[in-house]
């Protein structure tokens, strides 16, 4: 079986396509043939190793060599002891681990809904767990004002979609070339670039802020907050010493992937796929995902 391993802790380049034994389904596992694989920030952040400083339950050290990739989507084709709500043959996404391969085991998964494709539903599993938890950590409100820094990627569609939903108004931050995006998903946009804290202050009183690019304004999110515990970032390692609290620990899985297959049924969240790539371009999937700027999601298509 094909799978994107590393050796050693470093830059894209480590990531190599090797041979390996097939993973099986144990125990309330699925086994699945992979179609495609969500790329996320924190995979090529426990690449580099930025995990083995500050091994949480949800990212322990790494032991080398390593698959890559936690997010998948594609067909069952082994059920573990005690499954009973999926079979052979069923379309599926979901967590697991090294999905970025033939084969992946997943612990967690829902139906993919209908008329989703392979490469969409790869993208979604993480980045809806991601917003569902820090827009519930944030404590916005109904009514109130969310500003999201970084808001054109895979997790800022995903907040902008679920915050709209639930009557928050939202002020997002990106590159130029994502304004019409951004204002797209219901958002109030502006760029990031030099004075973009007062043009936030002329949209609106901000209530709560997400930090999703680890660009390094954790001190302006909290002056345009007025406290600390109103902002949430899940990319700068260096909140805490602001009193911001970093999320990186993950929510229940399963409810979240229901939640997602709920709204995209419904027509309520629907994140494009920015760019497709195969196993063998996985270091470039992992380099344009640190560059940022992107619109929406990346996967690898197997």
């Amino acid at each position: 079986m094909k799978r994107v391993s590393f050796a050693e802790f470093g830059g894209p380049d480590v990531l190599q396509v090797v041979d390996v034994e097939e993973p099986h389904a144990g125990p309330g596992q699925i086994r699945i043939a992979v179609r495609a694989a969500g790329v996320n920030a924190v995979d090529w952040r426990i690449r580099e190793g930025q995990f083995q400083r500050t091994a949480t339950a949800s990212h322990g050290a790494i032991d080398l060599p390593a698959g890559v990739g936690q997010d998948a989507a594609g067909i069952v084709d082994e059920v573990g002891e005690g499954v009973d709500d999926v079979e052979v043959g069923d379309g599926v996404f979901g967590r697991g681990w090294s999905t970025y391969a033939e084969h992946a085991v997943l612990f967690a998964w829902a139906r993919i809904p209908e008329g989703l494709t392979f490469e969409e539903a790869a993208g979604y599993p993480s980045v809806v767990e991601t917003a569902l938890r820090i827009v519930r950590e944030v404590g916005v409100q109904p009514g109130q004002t969310l500003l999201v820094s970084g808001a054109s990627g895979g997790v800022g569609s995903a907040v902008l979609q679920i915050a709209r939903h639930r009557g928050i108004t939202v002020i997002g931050t990106a590159g130029s070339a994502n304004q019409d995006y951004l204002q797209s998903l219901g958002a109030l946009a502006t760029t990031y670039d030099e004075g973009w804290v007062q043009r936030v202050r002329e949209l609106g009183t901000v209530d709560a802020a997400l930090d999703l690019a680890g660009s390094g304004v954790i001190p302006e999110l909290v002056e345009l907050t007025g406290d600390p515990h109103k902002v949430i970032t899940i990319a700068d390692l260096d909140a805490p010493k602001y009193g911001v609290r970093f999320s990186g620990v993950g929510g229940p899985m399963p409810e979240a992937l229901a939640e997602a297959a709920d709204l995209i049924a419904r027509g309520k969240l629907r994140t494009p796929v920015e760019k497709v790539y195969s196993l063998n371009e996985a270091a470039a999937a992992h380099a344009d995902s640190q560059a940022g700027h992107s619109r929406g999601r990346r996967v690898i298509v197997v």
